[in-house]
């Protein structure tokens, strides 16, 4: 926590004192978005659209890279960002920490490529076999949710197993060395996994959960610059179109930028669709029902309303 707050405060250095948008000169003023690794805003960074066609409207935008979603929303609570993109649980870990924030449009779900692994020669066969097991995943990600869903549908609690919170990373050394006897994580660790370092997936997040990504913004900049949240949108839709069209070269793009193997990135793009839709109230139930089962776990320190957020 400590370490997230000297981050939040590094990316606050660059900003001025107002914290929302910071003027180049009388005619230009500054987009500060945050983005993360493999995510749908790299894509978008990548290809240079936004930024291109933000200019013509008199806006420079500045990309800001973060390691995980929860440093991405304290810096959007901190106002030193604008806009950001994250998954699907840091969004309800902000709202009970009372972040100020607003949804703005969702991704399409991405269950195919989070799941939960065993070693190929494990006796690891179904859910049931994972009591008594450690296993290894992400306090408070996505992972954690689909590993509860997971476990549930086998009549088992997280009580029922050793839990090591392990980021992604670590997990897949600890999975590596055998010190955990399962892995929960999303592509393209998943991908990775299978293919390097014999990995066999037990279950994906069909059934269990949507794994989408969300679109967050500050309030003060959804009130005042709509036009360019609208912009932004467009223009996630349009390079998720064509992500999806040209999958060799999003591959070649991908490759350098995540240093993973060809392979695991082509498996992992395989099993995604890129995309862009209106917050619907589906999405605020797959939302809400996330929210009420970490309040009940006290994952969460309160009981919260996702549509508070959402409209």
């Amino acid at each position: 926590m400590l370490l997230a707050f000297f981050i939040v405060l590094f990316v606050i250095a660059g900003c001025n004192s107002t914290g929302t948008i910071t003027s180049l000169d009388q005619d230009e003023e500054i987009v500060r978005i945050g983005y993360q690794k493999n995510g749908p805003l790299l894509l978008l960074k990548s290809l240079g659209t936004l930024d291109e066609r933000l200019e013509k409207q008199g806006f420079k935008v500045e990309w800001k890279e973060f390691q995980a979603g929860p440093l991405l929303v304290e810096a959007l609570n901190a106002e030193a960002i604008d806009f950001g993109r994250t998954g699907n649980t840091p969004v309800i870990f902000a709202q009970a920490a009372d972040t100020s924030f607003t949804y703005v449009a969702a991704g399409f779900s991405k269950y195919k490529g989070s799941g939960i692994l065993v070693p190929n020669d494990s006796d690891i066969t179904k859910l049931e076999d994972l009591k008594g097991k450690r296993i290894g995943f992400s306090k408070g990600s996505s992972s954690h949710y689909l590993l509860i869903k997971a476990l549930e549908t086998a009549g088992l609690t997280l009580d029922d197993i050793t839990s090591a919170y392990l980021t992604p990373g670590d997990a897949r050394v600890a999975f590596e060395q055998g010190t955990i006897d399962a892995m929960v994580v999303w592509d393209p660790y998943v991908a990775s996994t299978e293919l390097e370092s014999n990995g066999r997936l037990l279950i994906d997040g069909e059934g269990l959960t949507t794994d989408r990504d969300f679109f967050v913004a500050t309030e003060t900049f959804k009130e005042k610059y709509p036009e360019v949240i609208e912009i932004i949108i467009e223009e996630v839709a349009a390079s998720s179109k064509w992500a999806n069209e040209n999958p060799d070269e999003l591959v070649d793009m991908l490759v350098p930028i995540l240093g993973i193997d060809e392979a695991a990135i082509r498996m992992m793009i395989e099993r995604r669709t890129y995309g862009v839709e209106d917050l619907s109230e589906e999405i605020m139930e797959e939302q809400q029902e996330i929210a009420d089962i970490f309040y009940q776990l006290d994952i969460i320190p309160k009981s919260i309303k996702v549509r508070e957020t959402m409209e």
